[in-house]
């Protein structure tokens, strides 16, 4: 048994999402801002229990010898999820009516929740009933014994209490039976929050929900209405593609995508007012266990908040920066002749992604360049990526795209790019059976010897996502890294071919293996007397053999500094993990890059990657983590990293509970905040390069 202990994955990731819903709290942040933490608090708990809750639940079912062999009881994790989620949608349901309904009144925005309303609102509201949401009512009636109508995934239902009404021939005296029906919210064809006239220069804003409720009478004719209470229904999202799967995979996945819709009940999220006897009716209507019941508020799908309008102020909503335009790419009429005098990197959304559609587009214009060569998996919806590589086909070029089918929840808008892109000649390889292509990375391929160029990044292809992901990106025309970039797409192509990595770390091949060498290097310095000090950025840490070499160099006196946004399943605060400090941002973009800093005795070994360090990443994945070397850029990424280690406004210090716990300004007060300090330190950057004109 091992000595050392680590956190369960998902109650880390749980302490993430209540990170998250901490901004929610913050009155620092503009009003509308505020609201948006709320939608993803909402978004990421849908897709929690979507996926790593429906597995669970179906570990719960496995034979009790089975459930010995695993490395939790999959029911006693489930009990710990359901405390930790019920104590945060608790707190959720406090910040949502007691700060953000009260500041939205403050500017004069009314959100109405279920109370009367006046005349000409309640006209309104019935206008908009009759005209938009009548022809989308399909009333169910929940008969026994009879088949019980299918809940959609994620859709706001209503289950509805009441009686017939009663006419001159009924006997007063005879007790009526209640009849329960249910009805879908029509959320998916209109927006989910309706503006009403304002009034006395106030907003009012009413839930498409209480538009229905008000006016149900006209759905149920010759019925009074008692009683109406919301539910939904999350379903299993996780599509199993067999590793040893060799057929049409897009066929397979397409078949598998519809499954999803109809996968088996993960939630049930139900009003916590309904009464005990009518949740028991539709737990045994819709065939539910206690396990998937899961108290809820008046209102669901809080991801709607996304779209809540702002009819007052555009100052209750922040401001996004503009993007900063690089010196060196903006006076070069040629981004390969930029590239070609030195390397180049950039930071997103705090610099222009433009520059990497540039490249896409000078190379399929260009006539020297024969051949493009790309990885997909996450792109744009109409992404300017994809239209560029078609254009590069179209002009003749030898364009080769590895299309990842199995990015989760991209699927189908992966499979409608890559038959774009087959129309218009471009040779597509689909996933590799066992693998995932995780790697970002694209190789232009020119007639001229020596005159290859490469983009590698942290982040996805995707113009959109980088104005809110913090990512980073790197051009180089490096002969080694070319040359490795082209030995990896020859392995896409045929797993056949054999491939040994020198400079880049590629997940599969030698990423593991090398990142462990440099740890050890790390401990081999202290055990000299020297100076030890790792800085790791990611999204998540849990592979298990990396998190103990982590213990093992803190335990030798390596001090680690650890910069990660979510699951973290390593605890600090332990006898051997003293040395190691854990800090988690939350801002405004998402902290999306994954940098991996080693001090090497004072040589300073920098590497940016795709990677976290988790066993689907080291192990199920093509992954590639790539140098930074020339000195300059080096700095720029130390520099960076610092910036966040310093941050005392957004940065949260994760204890031995998973607490998030929020640090001290400094003796002088000064307050520090990475992503509007990174986007000053930047600025000062370009602006110097203009000043040494």
């Amino acid at each position: 048994m091992s000595k050392y202990q680590f956190f369960n994955r998902d109650l880390s990731w749980l302490s993430f999402n209540n990170r998250v819903l901490d901004e929610a709290r913050n009155k620092d942040l503009p009003l509308y801002e505020r609201i948006k933490f709320l939608a993803i608090y909402s978004s990421n708990l849908d897709e929690f229990y979507r996926i790593r809750v429906a597995s669970y639940q179906r570990f719960t079912e496995l034979p009790i010898e089975d459930k010995l062999q695993l490395r939790e009881n999959p029911d006693h994790t489930l009990k710990k999820i359901k405390q930790q989620v019920h104590k945060q949608q608790v707190e959720f349901g406090k910040i949502f009516t007691n700060e953000i309904v009260p500041e939205l009144l403050k500017n004069n925005i009314v959100l109405l929740q279920g109370e009367p309303i006046c005349e000409e609102h309640y006209e309104f509201t019935k206008e908009f009933f009759l005209d938009n949401l009548l022809p989308y009512m399909q009333p169910m009636l929940l008969l026994r014994k009879q088949i019980q109508p299918f809940l959609q995934n994620n859709a706001i239902y209503l289950a509805v209490k009441l009686y017939k009404k009663t006419s001159k021939k009924d006997n007063p005296d005879k007790p009526k039976r209640a009849k329960y029906a249910i009805v879908k919210i029509p959320s998916n064809r209109f927006d989910r929050f309706i503006e009403l006239p304002a009034i006395n220069e106030k907003h009012h804003i009413m839930f498409i929900d209480d538009i229905v409720k008000l006016h149900m009478k006209v759905v149920f004719p010759g019925f009074k209405i008692d009683s109406a209470y919301s539910f939904k229904m999350s379903r299993d999202a996780d599509i199993l593609i067999e590793d040893e799967y060799s057929g049409n995979i897009m066929s397979m996945i397409e078949r598998n995508l519809k499954k999803r819709e109809t996968g088996v009940p993960s939630r049930f999220l139900y009003d916590e007012n309904i009464p005990r006897d009518f949740l028991n009716l539709l737990k045994l209507a819709f065939n539910l266990t206690n396990n998937e019941l899961v108290k809820g508020a008046r209102y669901h799908n809080f991801h709607d908040f996304f779209k809540f309008p702002n009819p007052a102020n555009a100052e209750l909503e922040d401001s996004a920066l503009s993007a900063l335009k690089v010196k060196e790419l903006g006076q070069s009429k040629s981004m390969f002749k930029a590239i070609h005098k030195k390397d180049i990197l950039l930071h997103y959304p705090y610099q222009s992604y433009e520059y990497v559609i540039r490249f896409l587009n000078e190379a399929a214009l260009d006539p020297k360049v024969e051949e493009i060569k790309a990885t997909q998996y996450r792109v744009a919806e109409n992404s300017a990526v994809v239209n560029a590589l078609i254009n590069a086909a179209l002009n003749g070029k030898k364009v080769t795209v590895l299309v990842e089918l199995k990015a989760r929840f991209d699927e189908e808008a992966n499979m409608n790019s890559a038959r774009a892109m087959t129309k218009a000649g471009v040779k597509i390889i689909y996933s590799l059976p066992g693998l995932k292509v995780h790697a970002k990375i694209a190789l232009v391929i020119r007639k001229t010897d020596k005159e290859d160029y490469a983009y590698l990044s942290t982040g996805n292809f995707n113009e959109k996502t980088a104005r809110i992901y913090a990512d980073h990106g790197f051009f180089t025309s490096d002969e080694t890294t070319i040359s490795e970039l082209k030995l990896l797409f020859r392995y896409l192509e045929n797993q056949k071919t054999e491939c040994k990595f020198n400079k880049l770390l590629i997940g599969k091949f030698n990423m593991m293996d090398e990142f462990i060498k440099m740890i050890d290097r790390e401990i081999s310095h202290v055990e000299k007397g020297e100076k030890g000090h790792l800085i790791l950025k990611m999204n998540g840490l849990q592979e298990r053999e990396m998190i103990t070499k982590l213990y093992e160099a803190s335990s030798k006196g390596v001090k680690i500094d650890l910069i990660i946004r979510g699951i973290c399943c390593l605890i600090p605060n332990k006898p051997y993990s003293r040395n190691i400090r854990i800090i988690r941002i939350v801002d405004q973009y998402l902290e999306h890059a994954r940098v991996f800093y080693f001090y090497n005795n004072g040589a300073e070994d920098v590497y940016l990657s795709s990677a976290d360090w988790m066993a689907r990443n080291l192990h199920r994945r093509i992954e590639c983590a790539f140098p930074i070397e020339k000195p300059k850029l080096k700095k720029e990424l130390i520099d960076i990293l610092n910036i966040q280690l310093n941050d005392n406004t957004n940065a949260r210090l994760i204890n031995e509970k998973m607490d998030n716990i929020k640090l001290k300004n400094e003796p002088t007060g000064i307050k520090k905040r990475a992503q509007k300090d990174i986007y000053t330190y930047l600025e000062e950057i370009e602006l110097s390069k203009h000043l040494k004109k």
